[in-house]
């Protein structure tokens, strides 16, 4: 009765199949050029701009993520008081801060 709604599966002689060795391999492969091109770079851009934001000091001239210029006035822990305009000063968090300019740079704009 059974065997009118199901249809019985026979065994066929079927070839052995391989190992999963060459798909293992061909992953170790992805995740070392995945490696490779994402993971180690970003991670040496991230240790070079903690390098940058260590040696912050008073009076340098800084861009923030958000385009604006100004020179560093206070430094705290996780803040950064920069003027932006004669007696204008705004306050940023540290990592805010996206490239350190030569000096005198502002005046030349």
């Amino acid at each position: 009765m059974l065997d009118f709604f199901l249809s019985s599966a026979w065994a066929q002689g079927a070839q052995p199949q391989g190992g999963g060795g060459p798909f293992f391999f061909m992953m170790l492969a992805f995740f070392f050029i995945f490696y490779l091109l994402l993971i180690r770079p970003q991670k040496k851009q991230a240790n070079e701009h903690k390098k940058m934001l260590k040696i912050l000091t008073k009076g340098d001239e800084v861009v923030t993520n958000g385009g604006m210029l100004g020179r560093i006035n206070k430094i705290g822990e996780n803040f950064i008081a920069i003027e932006i305009a004669k007696d204008l000063e705004i306050k940023i968090q540290k990592h805010a801060i996206s490239t350190v300019l030569p000096k005198g740079t502002i005046k030349g704009l």
